[in-house]
C-alpha cells in the first residue's frame, strides 16, 4: 500500500512528497507537529496527541508541551489549587485533561480559559469540598466531568452553568445531603444531561413531586443507589415506577437501594428497599407515582387532552406510532376519528368521551440508532356530572351530620351549666337533707329520750314498729332467720311520725334482733 501527498502546508512553504508507509507517516508528524513550538518534557511520556505526566510531583502544567496535543494526563501529582494561571500556554487542540489523584481543594473562575475546547475533565480523588459558581464556565463543549471521591459537600446553582453540552456528571462518594435539582430545572438547567450518578452520599430525601415533571431520558441516567434513604412509601413507588420501566440506574444496581427507619438515625439496620415491599405501601400508593409521571391521565367528558410519549430515545430522528385500547394505529399527521399524533409523539384528544378509557401504548422507533421503546398509558375518562352529584350528595350528610353532634354538644351544655334553680328549691333541698339526718340519729341514737308531759305521754302510748317481710317463704334448714332479698341489698328505714317514750328503744332493738318482738300487755 502507498500513500502519495501532492502538497502539505507547513510555516516553510510548500514542498512535494513521494513517500511510502511508516517514512510518509515520519515526515508528516514532524511537518505537523514539529514546526510548532513546544517539546516532550523529560518528566513526561509523549505519543504523538498524548501525553503522560503522571506521578512526577508536579504542581502545574508545563509550559513547553506540544500545542497540538489532544490528550494530557497529570495524575497522581501535588497539583494543589486550580488558579489562572495553572495553564499557562493555550492549548486548543486539547480536549481530555485527567487531574485525578492529586490534592486539588479549589477552583477559581478562569481556571479553564487557556483550554475551552475541552471535552473531558477527571478531577476525581481529590480534596475539593464546595463548588462556587461558575467555576466551569469557559469548557462550553465540555461533555464528560468526573468528580467522584471528593469532600463537596456544597453545590451552587450556578457551579455548572454554560455547560450547555456537558452530557454526563460524575458525583458519587462525596458528602452531599440533598439532591441537585437545580440541574434539571430553574435558570442553569442542563438540558443535554443524561447522566447523573450521586451513588454513595448522604441524601436522606428526595424531591419526588419535583422530579416528576423532569423527562423520562434525563430520569434514567440519575443513579441514586447507597445514599441513606429513610424509608418511605413515595420514594419506593417512584423507584418501583422506574424499575418497571427498565432504567438501568435501578435494574442493575437494585441490590444497593436501601432504606433506614426513622427509629434507627445512626443506621444500624440498613433495609432493603427493592427487594421486598415490607413497607405495606398501598397500591394506590404506588399508582399514584405512575400518576405523578404521567402515565395516568384523568379527564371529564369534552376535555381536550393532550398525553406526551415520554421515550428514552426521543432524539432526533425518532419515530411515534400510538395504538388505541380498541387496537386501531394512531401515526402522525393522519386524523382518526378525535385523535391526533404530533411529530414530538404527544397524543391529542380533542373531545374525550367515556369510551375513550383505556391503556394506550406509544412506540417509539429509531431506525438510525436501532433502538425502539413501547410505553403504556392508561387514559381514565369520567362523567363530571354524575360525580359532582355523587360527591355533592356525599358532602350534604357530612355536613349534616356534623351539624346534628354540634347541636347536641350545645345542648347538654347548656343543660350542665346554664339550667335555673330558685331559691325556694335550695331551700326545699336543704330541709329535706336536714329531716333525713334527724331521721336517722333517732333511729339510731341509743340514748333515752327526754321526759314528756303527762298529756303527750298518753298520746304516745301507740307504738308503731316496721316489720320486714320477706320476699319468699323461709326454706327448711334457715334455722329460723329469714332471707330478705336473693341480693341482700336492701336498706331499712323506719320512719316514726309521733312522738316517742322511753320504752321505743325496745322497739327499735326488735327490728334489728332474731327473737320475735312481744308486745307488753
Amino acid at each position: 500500500m502507498s500513500l502519495n501527498w501532492r502538497t502539505i502546508p507547513a510555516q516553510l512553504g510548500v514542498f512535494n512528497v513521494n513517500c511510502k508507509g511508516l517514512a510518509c507517516l515520519l515526515v508528516f508528524t514532524v511537518s505537523v507537529c514539529g514546526s510548532a513550538p513546544g517539546m516532550c518534557p523529560t518528566a513526561c511520556v509523549c505519543a504523538s496527541d498524548i501525553v503522560s505526566c503522571t506521578n512526577k510531583n508536579l504542581s502545574r502544567v508545563p509550559g513547553n508541551l506540544y500545542k497540538c496535543m489532544k490528550r494530557l494526563d497529570l495524575s497522581y501529582n501535588r497539583i494543589g489549587a486550580l488558579e489562572p494561571e495553572w495553564v499557562p500556554v493555550l492549548f486548543e487542540k486539547l480536549n481530555a485533561l485527567i487531574v485525578n489523584h492529586n490534592s486539588i481543594s479549589s477552583i477559581s473562575t478562569g481556571s479553564f480559559s487557556t483550554i475551552p475546547n475541552l471535552k473531558y475533565l477527571d478531577l476525581s480523588s481529590n480534596s475539593l469540598k464546595t463548588l462556587g459558581g461558575p467555576v466551569f464556565q469557559e469548557l462550553r463543549a465540555l461533555e464528560v466531568l468526573l468528580l467522584y471521591n471528593n469532600q463537596i459537600a456544597q453545590i451552587d446553582s450556578s457551579a455548572f452553568g454554560g455547560l450547555y453540552k456537558l452530557q454526563k456528571l460524575y458525583l458519587s462518594y462525596n458528602l452531599l445531603s440533598h439532591f441537585p435539582l437545580d440541574l434539571y430545572t430553574g435558570k442553569y438547567k442542563l438540558t443535554d444531561l443524561v447522566l447523573l450518578d450521586v451513588s454513595f452520599n448522604h441524601i436522606q430525601l428526595m424531591p419526588i413531586q419535583r422530579l416528576s415533571s423532569v423527562p423520562a431520558r434525563h430520569l434514567s441516567g440519575i443513579y441514586l443507589h447507597g445514599n441513606p434513604f429513610h424509608c418511605d412509601c413515595m420514594l419506593y413507588s417512584m423507584l418501583i415506577f422506574w424499575y418497571q420501566r427498565h432504567f438501568s440506574s435501578v435494574v442493575d444496581f437494585k441490590n444497593e437501594y436501601t432504606c433506614l427507619l426513622r427509629s434507627d438515625p445512626k443506621g444500624y439496620n440498613k433495609l432493603p428497599l427493592l427487594l421486598d415491599n415490607f413497607l405495606n405501601c398501598s397500591e394506590s400508593m404506588v399508582n399514584s407515582s405512575f400518576q405523578a409521571f404521567g402515565f395516568i391521565h384523568d379527564a371529564q367528558v369534552g376535555d381536550r387532552l393532550i398525553v406526551p410519549c415520554d421515550s428514552r430515545i426521543s432524539d432526533a430522528g425518532t419515530h411515534f406510532v400510538w395504538v388505541s385500547p380498541d387496537n386501531r394505529l394512531l401515526e402522525p399527521d393522519r386524523e382518526t376519528d378525535n385523535f391526533k399524533v404530533f411529530r414530538n409523539g404527544s397524543l391529542e384528544i380533542t373531545d374525550a368521551q367515556l369510551e375513550d378509557s383505556g391503556l394506550y401504548s406509544c412506540i417509539a422507533i429509531n431506525k438510525k440508532r436501532l433502538l425502539n421503546e413501547t410505553i403504556e398509558v392508561r387514559i381514565n375518562v369520567s362523567n363530571f356530572t354524575v360525580n359532582r352529584s355523587h360527591t355533592q350528595e356525599a358532602f350534604n350528610t357530612a355536613f349534616t351530620t356534623l351539624a346534628a353532634c354540634v347541636a347536641s354538644i350545645i345542648l347538654v351544655l347548656l343543660y350542665l351549666y346554664l339550667t335555673p334553680c330558685p331559691c325556694q328549691c335550695k331551700a326545699k333541698r336543704r330541709k329535706r337533707k336536714q329531716n333525713q339526718s334527724s331521721v336517722h340519729s333517732s333511729i339510731l341514737n341509743s340514748t333515752p329520750p327526754r321526759e314528756l308531759p303527762a298529756d303527750e305521754k298518753k298520746a304516745s302510748t301507740v307504738k308503731r314498729v316496721v316489720f320486714l317481710e320477706p320476699v319468699h317463704e323461709p326454706k327448711h334448714g334457715q334455722n329460723g332467720k329469714v332471707k330478705l332479698f336473693p341480693n341482700d341489698n336492701i336498706v331499712a328505714e323506719s320512719i316514726l311520725k309521733t312522738t316517742r317514750t322511753k320504752s321505743d328503744s325496745d322497739s327499735v332493738n326488735s327490728v334489728f334482733s332474731d327473737t320475735p318482738f312481744m308486745p307488753s300487755t
